[in-house]
């Protein structure tokens, strides 16, 4: 066994102890609308969300067409002054697009959330998105408010392979993660007594545990866990 192996080895069973122990904080972190929508996008613009319309000129093309993998930059207003950005995911007509952007519903009572493939519809007079809906969870629907957006940032090719770069990094990264938290709940499954237990749970569980890393770095599944076929991500 490697000694990469062993060490993920030993935090599963750290984090199955931690699994015991109370949460109070949000597991997945809190994301703010600009780093996130340059992640997704690969558009380098640093700074507040109001800031990049005007950060754009002159180094990305601007327009009021969506296009897949554009930014749609939103105007400050009394209630957001600090803007928006929001990274087009889907065109499904053109006044009707998804977007996949970070905190801006409040879901489950948390701020900072990433929701994915959520509608954005154009209600400018003149459909040229200066005025859009947008799709709020907590109501399950568009509501009545109306924000005021600037246009469109599009990628450039240097942002569409940093894009793309990124996306294979997380699909990587999503796999190991998917596989090494089934190990954890496996070893935590089998725990009946004191935390103290899952350590040599974890270690009598070795192999097992290993297989399940070794299939996910090489991008396979496990045939001892007949579960990873049917809850691999798709």
């Amino acid at each position: 066994m490697t000694k990469r192996t062993r060490a993920l080895l030993g935090s599963l069973a750290a984090a199955a102890m931690i699994s015991f122990a109370p949460v109070t904080a949000n597991a997945d972190g809190y994301w703010q609308c600009v780093p996130f929508a340059r992640l997704m996008s690969g558009i380098q613009i640093f700074g507040d969300a109001r800031t990049w319309w005007s950060q754009a000129a002159g180094k990305y093309d601007t327009g009021s067409v969506p296009k897949i993998g554009s930014v749609l930059s939103f105007k400050p207003t009394a209630r957001m002054n600090l803007g928006h950005v929001a990274f087009v995911s889907q065109v499904l007509t053109d006044r009707v697009i998804q977007v996949t952007h970070a905190n801006w519903s409040i879901i489950e009572g948390d701020r900072g959330q990433i929701e994915k493939d959520v509608t954005v519809v154009d209600v400018s007079p003149n459909g040229d998105w200066t005025q859009v809906k947008v799709w709020y969870d907590p109501i399950r629907d568009l509501g009545t408010s109306v924000y005021p957006t600037n246009g469109f940032i599009y990628q450039d090719a240097q942002a569409t392979k940093i894009a793309v770069a990124t996306s294979k990094i997380a699909m990587a990264q999503n796999a190991v993660v998917s596989a090494a938290k089934q190990a954890a709940n496996q070893v935590a499954n089998s725990v009946r007594s004191s935390p103290l237990d899952i350590i040599g749970q974890a270690a009598d569980s070795t192999d097992r545990i290993a297989a399940l890393l070794d299939a996910a770095a090489n991008g396979g599944s496990s045939s001892s866990d007949s579960s990873n076929k049917q809850n691999a991500p798709r």
